[in-house]
């Protein structure tokens, strides 16, 4: 039943969110180059807002839980999972406090209207993976950011998706670099569940009313900790709450 009330209501879910896409291009474009860093923010996180509600055309449940008390004015390294692409516009949206950025793929910054633009403009770190110096390089720079502005990066730490939804080991470098940089940076794992069912059948047709959550656990304790062992409590941590097997 799920792929096929797919087939009838992935076009609309298509249609609405490349809408929102092109729509938000221009008005990113206008509150950047006017208004500069803040109307910019706000405008991707309105953009992310819709973006994550258009699930709603699919039948989909969003539920984002986020009982931890974390503060504002310290940096933040959030940890989590990834399924699919439609894990980032919630993070965007329910973490926009904390002002997370993300580490994308420098492919990323051209062709795809909005996103493109917010990954050129929006403070992230664009990689280059087949650049390992150039990747560094980004990643230093975006904690560095971190340090001077508060801000907080979204890590996931798999390095690519689960598209079973069966975590991948967690990869320490991202992590160790940022800790490096920001070492009073907060270390908080995001649990990420049936994000890839939605695209279980492809690209075409999408599921339909899947049960889609973040849960925000609590900050790791990082007390005589090194990167590896704080990573890896990290991916325990998501590995417990999606009742998946611990890793030791």
């Amino acid at each position: 039943m799920n792929k096929f009330l797919g087939y009838l209501f992935t076009p609309i879910f298509y249609f609405f969110f490349f809408l929102m896409l092109v729509i938000f291009q221009p008005i990113q474009w206008i509150c950047y180059r006017f208004f500069g860093y803040k109307a910019h923010k706000v405008s991707v996180d309105i953009l992310n807002f819709f973006l994550t509600y258009c699930n709603w055309f699919l039948g989909n449940s969003v539920t984002f839980i986020n009982h931890q008390n974390l503060p504002k004015d310290q940096p933040i390294i959030f940890v989590a999972n990834h399924q699919s692409m439609y894990d980032i516009p919630g993070l965007i949206w329910n973490l926009r406090k904390y002002q997370p950025k993300f580490i994308s793929k420098i492919e990323l910054t051209k062709g795809i209207p909005s996103i493109s633009y917010n990954l050129k403009y929006g403070g992230g770190a664009n990689i280059d993976r087949k650049d390992s110096k150039q990747a560094v390089s980004e990643m230093i720079k975006l904690g560095r950011r971190m340090k001077e502005k508060n801000w907080s990066t979204v890590i996931f730490a798999e390095g690519t998706r689960a598209k079973d939804g069966q975590l991948k080991p967690f990869q320490v470098g991202g992590i160790a670099t940022l800790l490096k940089v920001v070492p009073n940076a907060l270390v908080v794992p995001v649990a990420i569940e049936n994000s890839w069912k939605i695209v279980r059948y492809g690209k075409f047709p999408l599921s339909f009313g899947e049960r889609i959550r973040w849960t925000v656990l609590s900050p790791i304790d990082q007390t005589d900790k090194n990167a590896e062992q704080i990573t890896l409590a990290a991916e325990n941590a998501i590995r417990t709450k999606l009742n998946q097997t611990l890793t030791t």
